[in-house]
This record gives structure tokens, C-alpha cells and sequence, in this order.
């Protein structure tokens, strides 16, 4: 089970394989990804980053979000496999994604992360 400091529950990453990628589908939402994600992504996919940009993500201001395909009745983010139900490019996902289900939002949305996330448990 992971913890981290500050929250009142614990994630147990196990029953990701369960989920069928409900963090990564649903309603429409922003994947905020920065620059030096955008590198790193860009050398595991072979493009260079400014490819990166055009196909894969969109701009906001001086900010940039992965883009989305619509999924079942709402939406995914564009690196999610269908197949597979799971992220095509985990080692490489931006810290948005990396962070889930810690965040800031959720300390005072817990029921709304317990319809979201089966790997939540309160403490």
C-alpha cells in the first residue's frame, strides 16, 4: 500500500490491473505535461518534440495537455491502449499522472476519488 503525507488514505497499486484505466478515460480533462516531459517522451517515441507537439498534445497559453479520443460515452487520453486497458506510455507519463491519486484535490474530495479509483482506501 502506498501512503504519502498529508492524505487520509492509501492507494494500493495492485488493482490497477482490475480497473480498466478509469483514471485515464471518462470526462473530458486537461493532462498537463511540461517541457522536459515533452524531451523525454520524445526520445522514447522517436519524434522530436516539436512533432510531439502537433500530434500528441494541445495548447493552452504557454502550457500544453495531452490530447484526448473520444472512449465509450466520454473520453481518453490519447496514449490510453484500449486493448490493453492501460497507459501505452507509463514510464514516460507526466507527473499529473505519476501523482494519481495523490492529489491536492482529493483531500477534500475523497468520494469522489473512491468512484474513480478501486485502489483507494481510507486510513
Amino acid at each position: 500500500m502506498l501512503k504519502q503525507d498529508g492524505f487520509n488514505y492509501e492507494f494500493d497499486s495492485s488493482k490497477c490491473d482490475e480497473c480498466g484505466g478509469k483514471c485515464c478515460t471518462g470526462e473530458s480533462g486537461y493532462i498537463w505535461i511540461d517541457d522536459n516531459e515533452i524531451k523525454k517522451l520524445s526520445e522514447y517515441l522517436g519524434y522530436k518534440p516539436e512533432l510531439i507537439k502537433e500530434i500528441f498534445l494541445e495548447k493552452f497559453d504557454n502550457k500544453y495537455s495531452i490530447k484526448e479520443k473520444p472512449y465509450q460515452n466520454g473520453w481518453a487520453c490519447i496514449f490510453f491502449d484500449e486493448k490493453n486497458k492501460n497507459c501505452s506510455i507509463y514510464e514516460f507519463r507526466p507527473k499529473q499522472c505519476r501523482t494519481f491519486p495523490f492529489w491536492e484535490h482529493f483531500k477534500k474530495n475523497y468520494k469522489e476519488l473512491e468512484m474513480e479509483c478501486i485502489g483507494v482506501r481510507q486510513l
